[in-house]
């Protein structure tokens, strides 16, 4: 199944088990709001859909794996209503990844900026190439990872999230984020990515679904606040993406 969205696509299919969604976008796979909710709509639907067992999350292209907001919807908005309403995109997903009773693989091949980094975090497993470099870079442009902090705190702690938040410039490597425990496997070729990808997936297919589904809902225990907690942080990144500092610091980006 292929869904177009405009500049890009959500991509579906099902093998043995195994629910592949691939999302793309010309721009470096950034993420504007059609695409964020055409990928949870697809989450959605495979944690209801009996033959699926194991989803893998994963982007077109080679180069980025998610480049994060989308700049051109972000410089569209010109209220508190419209920037809540784009940033709840980013809340609907992750919490969507969160309650999904189905394991969720992620296949980071290539760089990770503000959502992205929140995709490979409230994904349950990631898998990632040399290159997939992490940045959280929302306080370079006036706002702040509010509503992904809770994902990429609960993976790789308090600490790293503060230190990747506060220099927002600065890209960490992808073994940094191995270290961290950001990606549970990386490897030094797209190739063998790929292989373990398969193996793990066609493991879990394979695997008790209700076993599955308890032991995910036992690693994410603690987090059912969430449902409120991350359109709350919604709207404070709705009001500070209008703020004149956040309009230029956009328009700066975009040149370079």
């Amino acid at each position: 199944m292929l869904k177009q969205i405009k500049e890009g696509y959500v991509k579906c299919e099902r093998h043995n088990g195994v629910m592949t969604i691939e999302f793309f976008h010309p721009q470096s796979n950034s993420l504007p709001g059609a695409l964020l909710e055409a990928i949870t709509h697809e989450i959605h639907a495979c944690g209801n859909d009996h033959d699926t067992k194991v989803i893998v999350l994963q982007s077109g292209g080679e180069r980025a794996f998610c480049a994060g907001a989308s700049f051109d919807e972000l410089l569209a908005v010109e209220t508190i209503e419209q920037g809540t309403q784009f940033f709840s995109g980013f809340a609907h997903l992750i919490n969507e990844m969160r309650k999904c009773p189905k394991f969720i693989i992620a296949r980071i091949q290539g760089k990770c900026v503000g959502g992205g980094v929140g995709m490979a975090a409230a994904a349950d497993y990631a898998i990632a190439a040399d290159g997939a470099d992490v940045k959280l870079s929302e306080l370079a442009i006036g706002i702040g990872p509010f509503v992904v902090g809770p994902a990429v705190e609960r993976k790789i702690g308090l600490s790293n999230f503060g230190s990747l938040a506060i220099d927002a410039t600065q890209w960490r490597d992808a073994e940094w984020a191995r270290r961290r425990g950001l990606y549970a496997e990386l490897h030094s070729t797209v190739t063998g990515m790929d292989e373990s990808i398969a193996h793990l997936a066609s493991h879990l297919a394979h695997s008790n679904p209700e076993a599955m589904a308890l032991l995910k809902q036992t690693l994410w225990k603690g987090t059912e606040h969430w449902d409120q907690l991350l359109p709350e942080r919604a709207a404070m990144s709705g009001r500070l993406v209008l703020s004149a500092f956040t309009k230029t610091a956009i328009q700066k980006f975009k040149k370079k």
